[in-house]
């Protein structure tokens, strides 16, 4: 999950943070909005004095007489290939998340990619799946001659929709792949039953949900295979990277062997004059992915904790702002990671605004936003796939029909038109800070007639 905040790159979305917008205006350290009086403020759009004239923290974070020595041991070592500090950050991350094993891969999207292959998915198989989330959760499926199934998600959580499942289940459905979107778990009890009752493997998108929980379990461990993303806007980056966990042995000894050519590896013993045993591919962790990673992770916990403070509080000082509807968190959730802090966003309670004027009047204040992510399933690369000669070869007509037909999902429609996001890096400050988003939020609804 890499881009597409609407229409900001993730990497222009982060840079609007950390340049820290206004940050020269000569009120510095204060909050103008909560000073001078809310309704007798003028909009920063309208040429008001803005809510937020601090810099917000920036991301990712490296302390450079702390986190450096690893790294630079690795690069004069000359060993950057896969070796010890990868199987130190497996070791490590395996621990941290509670599960038997840990692979680190080149990224999230070939952890997915092998979690399916080596769960069996493949042509002729079908895969539930949200349309909420970042193309290459749905990508993968495509890439694994799979086709992907939308299930709506349900709007008061973000999450995929367990009320809509069985529906789409049909004798060619192989797996479930829960997306925990933004970092909040997914609904894991439901997910998993309805996959034990039609026995169904689960593959976990846990890219975005690292030390996320679902009643005291970390996500991407509730699953057959739990897969995670490292690239550089996540809560735990490494540039890029990725990492399979599991307990299951043999199944993680295919997953290691199919990420590394296809090696003889554990349960996959060698075959005699070869050590290749199955088809494979190549997508291991380099020896400095791991090193930032190691660094990364003394600070994940503390981080974690943070976020899920500050946006508690954000909850509390916005969901009576009428039409500002926080997201709603499963009574399962024992903790959400954070990587976006999203809320909907009702135009009729502000006189009909578009959200993009409101994000607009938003960032004018200070607050970078975004709008989220588009319809990803109604991109061109979703009917280029259905369309392209391996799937008409691979694929019946009516069964290509069928995907089609079930690509439409309303209440993903209705996310993206509504959603408003917030970087988990802003959740790392103070509750000051929280106070200016809620500020800068109300000061907005109170002067809406303005921005008509």
């Amino acid at each position: 999950m890499d881009k597409a905040h609407g229409s900001l790159t993730r990497r222009q979305f982060v840079n609007t943070m950390t340049i820290g917008p206004l940050a020269t205006v000569s009120f510095y350290g204060t909050s103008v909005y909560g000073k001078a009086g809310k309704k007798a403020t003028i909009l920063a759009l309208k040429g008001g004095q803005p809510v937020r004239t601090r810099p917000w923290p920036s991301w990712p974070i490296w302390d450079k007489n702390h986190d450096e020595e690893l790294v630079i041991e690795v690069l004069r070592s000359g060993v950057w290939s896969r070796n010890k500090i990868v199987e130190e950050f497996e070791s490590q991350y395996a621990n941290l998340i509670g599960a038997k094993r840990c692979i680190g891969t080149t990224n999230g999207t070939n952890a997915l990619l092998t979690a399916l292959h080596c769960l069996d998915v493949g042509i002729g198989d079908e895969v539930l799946v949200t349309p909420y989330t970042f193309v290459a959760t749905i990508q993968v499926i495509f890439l694994s001659g799979a086709l992907p199934i939308m299930v709506d998600p349900d709007p008061e959580t973000f999450q995929i929709n367990p009320d809509k499942m069985e529906e789409k289940i049909s004798e060619d459905t192989k797996a479930i792949l829960p997306v925990h979107i933004l970092g909040l778990p997914a609904h894991m009890d439901r997910i998993n039953t309805i996959a034990g009752k039609h026995n169904l493997a689960v593959v976990e998108d846990a890219c975005q949900a690292w030390l996320a929980e679902w009643k005291g379990k970390k996500c991407g461990t509730l699953g057959d295979l739990g897969c995670f993303s490292f690239q550089n806007s996540k809560n735990l980056p490494c540039g890029e990277g990725g990492a399979i966990v599991g307990n299951d042995d043999k199944l993680m000894d295919r997953c290691y062997s199919y990420h590394d050519f296809g090696r003889g590896y554990g349960d996959i013993g060698q075959v005699e004059g070869t050590g290749f045993r199955i088809m494979g591919n190549k997508c291991r962790m380099a020896e400095y992915q791991a090193a930032i990673l190691l660094a990364q992770m003394k600070r994940l916990e503390q981080q974690t904790q943070t976020r899920n403070e500050n946006a508690e509080y954000l909850t509390s000082r916005i969901k009576d702002i009428p039409g500002i509807i926080p997201c709603r968190l499963y009574e399962g959730v024992t903790r959400a990671a954070y990587h976006l802090y999203p809320f909907r966003y009702k135009k009729e309670y502000f006189n009909n605004i578009s959200r993009g004027r409101f994000i607009a009047a938003l960032r004018a204040e200070g607050i970078p936003c975004s709008s989220g992510y588009n319809r990803v399933n109604k991109n061109a690369f979703f009917e280029n796939a259905l369309r392209s000669k391996n799937f008409r070869k691979a694929y019946p007509a009516k069964k290509l029909d069928r995907c089609r037909q079930l690509n439409s999902c309303p209440d993903g429609d209705q996310l993206c038109d509504e959603a408003v996001w917030l970087f988990h890096s802003l959740l790392l400050g103070t509750k000051r800070d929280m106070d200016d988003i809620a500020d800068a939020i109300e000061k907005i609804y109170e002067n809406r007639e303005s921005l008509a």
